[in-house]
Order: C-alpha cells, then sequence, then structure tokens
C-alpha cells in the first residue's frame, strides 16, 4: 500500500511539473494569437482579454496581406526550411550510416568530431561565415541560408540517426548483400525506412530553430527578396511607431506551419523520443 502511494503521487508530481511547463510554454503563443484579432486598443487595453465582438478586429491581417509581402515571405522561409530539412536528413542520414555500419581507423574520432558541433553554437562563426558568403557572392540570397542552416542541424541529425542505425539487424542488411543489393539500395530501402520514428525526431528539431531563425535572415539575406517571415515582420516596426496588430497577425500566421508539421509527424516523433529513451 505504501508503494503504491509513493508511486501514485510520484505520478502526480510529474503530471503537475509537466503541466506547469506546458502552460508556461504555451502562454506566449496564447497571447500571440488571441491579441491578433483585436483592435490596437484593445490589445493595449487588456491584453489577456479574448477577442469576443466587442473588440474582435481583423485589421492586422489585412494588414498583412496588403501592406507586407507576407507571401514572398512565407515563400522563402519555407524554400529555405524545405531545402535545409531534405539536405539535413539525406546527408546526416548517409554520414549516420557510414559512421555505424563500417569500421575504419579514426571512426571514433569522426563520431566524436561531428557531436561537437552540438555543443558549439553555430552563431560564433557568424564574422567567418558572413566573409565566405562574400567571397562566394551569396550575400543575398536564399542558398545562403540553406548552406549555414543545413551545416547547423547536420551534428544533431547524426548523433540522433547513427544511434537508431546501430539497432538496425546486421542480419537484414547482410540478407540484402546476399541478394546482390547495393550499399545505397540497402540504405535507402532497409535502413531508411526503419528509422523512420527517428528522421521525424531530427526533422521537428531542426525545423522549429531554421524557421524562427532571425540571426542569418538579417545578416545574410536582409533583401526585400530574401526575407523570411520572422525577419518580414520587423517591416512594421518602426522607429517611433510599431503596428503591433500586423505584427502579432504575421506571428500568429508563422506558428501555422510548425504546428501542422507536429500534427502530421506527432506519432513519429513521440515514438522516436521513446525509443531513444530505451536505449
Amino acid at each position: 500500500m505504501a508503494t503504491a502511494r509513493a508511486s501514485w503521487g510520484r505520478t502526480v508530481a510529474a503530471h503537475a511539473v509537466l503541466i506547469a511547463y506546458t502552460v508556461i510554454a504555451l502562454f506566449p503563443v496564447f497571447v500571440i494569437v488571441i491579441n491578433s484579432f483585436k483592435s490596437r486598443k484593445a490589445i493595449f487595453a487588456d491584453p489577456l482579454a479574448l477577442p469576443l465582438p466587442g473588440n474582435f478586429d481583423l485589421v492586422g491581417y489585412q494588414t498583412v496581406l496588403k501592406q507586407g509581402d507576407f507571401f514572398l515571405y512565407f515563400q522563402n522561409s519555407l524554400v529555405v526550411t524545405c531545402a535545409s530539412l531534405f539536405c539535413v536528413l539525406l546527408f546526416g542520414a548517409m554520414a549516420a550510416f557510414a559512421l555505424s555500419e563500417y569500421r575504419f581507423r579514426g571512426n571514433s574520432l569522426m563520431g566524436l568530431y561531428l557531436a561537437l558541433g552540438i555543443m558549439i553554437p553555430i552563431r560564433l562563426g557568424t564574422v567567418a561565415i558572413l566573409e565566405i558568403m562574400v567571397a562566394s557572392g551569396l550575400v543575398n540570397t536564399l542558398t545562403a541560408l540553406i548552406l549555414v542552416y543545413t551545416a547547423q542541424g547536420l551534428p544533431l541529425s547524426i548523433f540522433i540517426l547513427s544511434e537508431f542505425m546501430k539497432s538496425v539487424s546486421n542480419d537484414l542488411k547482410n540478407a540484402g548483400r546476399i541478394d546482390g543489393l547495393s550499399e545505397y539500395a540497402i540504405f535507402f530501402r532497409l535502413v531508411l525506412p526503419l528509422v523512420r520514428p527517428a528522421m521525424a525526431t531530427v526533422a521537428v528539431f531542426t525545423m522549429i530553430p531554421i524557421w524562427n531563425d532571425l540571426w542569418f535572415p538579417l545578416i545574410l539575406a536582409p533583401a526585400e527578396h530574401t526575407k523570411t517571415v520572422t525577419l518580414g515582420a520587423q517591416v512594421f516596426i518602426g522607429q517611433f511607431v510599431t503596428n503591433w496588430n500586423a505584427v502579432l497577425a504575421s506571428l500568429s500566421l508563422a506558428i501555422v506551419p510548425v504546428l501542422v508539421l507536429y500534427l502530421v509527424f506527432s506519432r513519429q516523433l513521440i515514438r522516436g523520443i521513446t525509443a531513444g529513451a530505451v536505449k
């Protein structure tokens, strides 16, 4: 009985902590979304009030769709995010397969070297990155952002995927080799389908920092035709007057792709996280 009560108490405490963390994490998003549907006067009068018929106003969304090139900014963010995700997942999975499958001199050192990228923030090399992009003529191009985000996401991708690929049965891969499959066929047809939960986990953890990033778009691609959603929201922030309706509306629209990605990959994400916890 005492053991059951202690277990029940730990469960309640764990759920209380998780619920508190969820409320704290979602509160800013809640405030942004509800205020995007209110007039400027209502935002400052009571920022926590729900958008009711008395204060409901779509002026923020109308301003975003009419004044700003939101669809261009959204398209740029979508192109950069999708291209970066594709490169991170493809090259990260291939590197993880090589590290987990083949034993060669320096294998452990190579894995450690790649893992260092998780601990060292890429922003520390902003000046050097900017110099390279200027010398390459890639400033104010989406290619510059794709290259930087790919380099930023590869260490975590390789670290997660290599651990999952080590658990793939060697008998399955050897059977494929006996049947005449090439290493590329084994990788794409046998290994990748078995690590889909890990791929979904990497995709979510990689997409969110890329989509929400303001630093590198501001440094590498500040031109009007290469602005991303987060940088485009700065259009409505002036030195003396800020159009908070438009800012909150643009940020609310920017939340949608991340939410859709999570809903699509939520099951795979949970499976990947729980499988990593078991490992």
